[in-house]
């Protein structure tokens, strides 16, 4: 045997060494990188589509969508005031379009106010390059009464 051989042989052992030697949570390189598919392809899309929520300086509160691939008539925000929640959903349909893998897949999001601090009837929502801005604003806080007293 070669000294190339050698070493291309001890390499090999080594590199099938490594993902047969079992990590500290009982699997292997090799398992975590491709063995549960299923779970990975799950975790990856679980974040669909990406949100992000923010206050404003006035006290509102607003979530952004980035939406690349839809548009507002594929859009639907429907508002549970019972619940206090807010629910950001799109039933995308992709006849004729094969090629589409990443843009235009249905999805439903659901924020619930605990607080009770939004006012969710007087929510307003803008559309623009594929980003959906939902601007809830505060409730109005109730003043003190002083009452007379006779």
């Amino acid at each position: 045997m070669s000294k190339l051989t050698k070493i291309a042989d001890g390499h090999h052992r080594a590199v099938a060494a490594m993902h047969n030697t079992p990590s500290l949570l009982g699997r292997n390189i090799f398992d975590e990188l491709f063995g549960d598919f299923p779970t990975l392809a799950r975790k990856s899309t679980s974040g669909y589509p990406v949100a992000d929520i923010f206050s404003n300086e006035d006290g509102s509160t607003t979530l952004e969508f980035a939406l690349a691939g839809f548009s507002k008539e594929d859009l639907t925000i429907e508002i549970q005031p019972e619940k206090s929640s807010l629910t950001v959903r799109a039933e995308a349909t992709t006849e004729g379009d094969t090629q589409r893998r990443i843009a235009r897949r249905s999805f439903q999001k659901t924020f619930v106010n605990y607080d009770s601090n939004l006012d969710l009837t007087a929510s307003t929502a803008d559309f623009h390059n594929g980003l959906l801005s939902v601007t809830i604003p505060r409730k109005e806080t109730a003043q003190p009464v002083i009452i007379e007293i006779n």
